[in-house]
């Protein structure tokens, strides 16, 4: 054997093994892990900005007047006292304005669901002449601002007669352009062929709607109410134009009124607090118990 095939042997023989690479599964799980950290931080950083006003408030409205005028902020009171909420109940039309908005609300919500879905329904399945020009009005509609309308709005029930009543509080709001949108495109998605068993046993367009259709939208209808309600309770500029009597004022305008000093002098940071709590418990319910079915697609979806 050669000299330089020995070396090359002995070479080969002391020669270290190849060091084995780092393995790729670890890197990506590292990555992941610090990806996944960063996001749940920002998630938590955004959960407390948008927590820590209701937090203020809700503390804010245990406290004393004085207390919450030098240190409105503190989220511990340091006088815990309920002194504002029984002034609310027991001192205030505050039951009265609370009936009022259930009362509207209720009636607003159930109404746009029918109406709404109604509409919806005429302009996805019916063909008669100028549906696309209604159509183009709804959208139309939903780009005009509120306060546009307002003093149309005004001129209108006064000149029905139903100005400062539950009638004028009710009847405006009782369809809205928005649901009637939201019901149309969800009733398109529905193959027409689920349809047509039902008008083969003679079912009329409404029986269609009413036993068929509607039961299938039932993800779209609960994102109406959930919207309605939402809508009607926290509505504002319609009740100032349509009423006047203090026996119909709604939580809006109540709490407005708290806010210029309605009951009392001071900042009444408490009181206004209070109120506004009490306003929110109604709405935060309705989503607690429907918030997992607004727009839920899967949900009544059909395969042709």
């Amino acid at each position: 054997m050669s000299t330089t095939a020995m070396q090359s042997e002995r070479g080969a023989a002391v020669s270290p093994p190849p060091s084995s690479p780092r393995p790729v599964g670890r890197r990506r799980s590292t990555s992941t892990v610090v990806a996944t950290s960063v996001t749940y931080a920002v998630l938590v950083v955004l959960a407390i900005v948008y927590i820590m006003p209701f937090l203020i408030q809700l503390a804010t409205s245990f406290k004393t007047d004085a207390e919450a005028a030098s240190n409105p902020v503190a989220l511990i009171p340091q006088t815990f006292t309920t002194a504002a909420y029984a002034k609310l109940f027991l001192n205030s039309d505050f039951p009265v304005w609370f009936a009022n908005s259930a009362v509207v609300t209720i009636v607003v919500t159930l109404g746009r669901v029918f109406f709404d879905s109604l509409a919806g329904y005429a302009l996805a399945r019916l063909h008669f002449r100028g549906r696309s020009v209604v159509f183009a009005a709804l959208v139309a509609i939903m780009a005009v601002p509120t306060v546009v309308l307002l003093i149309p709005k005004f001129l209108v029930i006064n000149q029905l007669g139903i100005y400062d009543s539950y009638t004028g509080m009710i009847v405006p709001l009782l369809t809205d352009a928005a649901g009637v949108f939201i019901m149309k495109n969800f009733f398109e998605s529905i193959p027409a062929s689920v349809e047509e068993q039902a008008r083969i046993d003679g079912a009329g367009t409404f029986r269609v709607f009413w036993s068929v259709v509607l039961p299938m939208a039932r993800p779209a209808l609960i994102t109406i109410i959930i919207l309605s309600f939402q809508g009607s309770w926290n509505e504002l500029a319609h009740f100032i134009v349509s009423t006047q009597s203090p026996a119909l004022t709604t939580l809006t305008k109540g709490v407005a009124g708290l806010a210029s000093g309605q009951l009392s002098q001071g900042t009444q940071y408490p009181l206004k607090l209070a109120a506004a709590a009490v306003m929110t418990i109604p709405v935060a319910v309705v989503f607690f118990i429907f918030q997992r079915r607004i727009m839920n697609a899967s949900e009544g979806a059909v395969k042709e």
